[in-house]
C-alpha cells in the first residue's frame, strides 16, 4: 500500500515501545544486555525505543500470584515488540500445571496469536573453531527453522481419571487445518524471499 512521505516520516520518528519480560533464571541478565545493545543501535540509527519492564513467569507468581498478570498482558497487547528472557525454574516446579511460569508463556502465545517460532541460524566465521560441527560443515550455514507454536499437545485437552493402580491419562495433540495452513504459508513466504528451498521435518518413526 502506498504511504505518503509525511506519514512515513512520522512513523520513523515515533518511539517504539518494547515491553521487557525478564522472567527468571538467566532471563534478567540476558535482557539487560539486550536492552543495552538495542539502545546503542537506536542511537546509531536515529531510532527511539521506549522500554517497559513488566512481571512475567516465576517473578510474576511471587509478586502477583500468577505467571501472566492482566497488567502485563495489556502492556504486551499495546506494545510494538516484546523482549522475553526466560521463564521457569525448580522453585515453581511443584505448582499445578496451569499456575507454573510456563503457563504464562502459553497464555501469552494464545492471546496474541503468536503461532510461529522462527529460529534463524547463521555461523559467524570467527566462531567456526568453537562450533560443534567441523568448520567445513558449519562454514556458510544460513537457514531458518519454522515451528508451529500455538497448537498441538501444548494446547490439547488434558485428562486423567482413576487411582490406585487403575489410573488413566491422556494429552491430546490436535491441529485444525487452518493452524497448519497458516504456518505452512509463512514458511513458503520466507523461502520465496530467500533461496526458494523448503524442507518439511517431523519426528515420525513408530508414529
Amino acid at each position: 500500500m502506498p504511504v505518503s512521505s509525511d506519514r512515513s516520516t512520522r512513523q520513523d520518528s515515533a518511539p517504539r515501545r518494547i515491553v521487557v519480560l525478564s522472567g527468571d533464571g538467566i532471563g534478567p541478565e540476558v535482557t539487560t544486555a539486550a536492552v543495552a545493545l538495542l539502545k546503542d543501535c537506536a542511537a546509531q540509527h536515529s531510532r527511539k525505543f521506549e522500554f517497559l519492564s513488566m512481571p512475567f513467569g516465576g517473578e510474576a507468581i511471587d509478586r502477583c500470584g500468577k505467571p501472566l498478570p492482566a497488567e502485563t498482558l495489556d502492556a504486551c497487547r499495546s506494545a510494538d515488540a516484546i523482549l522475553l528472557g526466560a521463564v521457569g525454574g525448580p522453585k515453581w516446579d511443584d505448582l499445578p500445571l496451569g499456575r507454573r511460569p510456563e503457563g504464562g508463556l502459553l497464555e501469552l502465545r494464545r492471546d496474541l496469536g503468536l503461532y510461529v517460532n522462527l529460529r534463524p541460524i547463521r555461523v559467524r566465521p570467527s566462531l567456526l573453531d568453537v562450533s560443534a560441527l567441523r568448520p567445513e560443515l558449519a562454514r556458510g550455514v544460513d537457514l531458518e527453522i519454522v515451528r508451529e507454536l500455538a497448537g498441538g499437545i501444548y494446547f490439547g485437552e488434558h485428562r486423567s481419571s482413576g487411582a490406585n493402580g487403575a489410573g488413566h491419562a491422556s494429552d491430546v495433540e490436535a491441529y485444525s487445518s487452518s493452524e497448519i495452513e497458516r504456518v505452512a504459508l509463512f514458511a513458503f513466504e520466507r523461502a520465496a524471499r530467500r533461496r526458494h528451498r523448503l524442507t518439511s521435518v517431523d519426528k515420525a518413526n513408530v508414529l
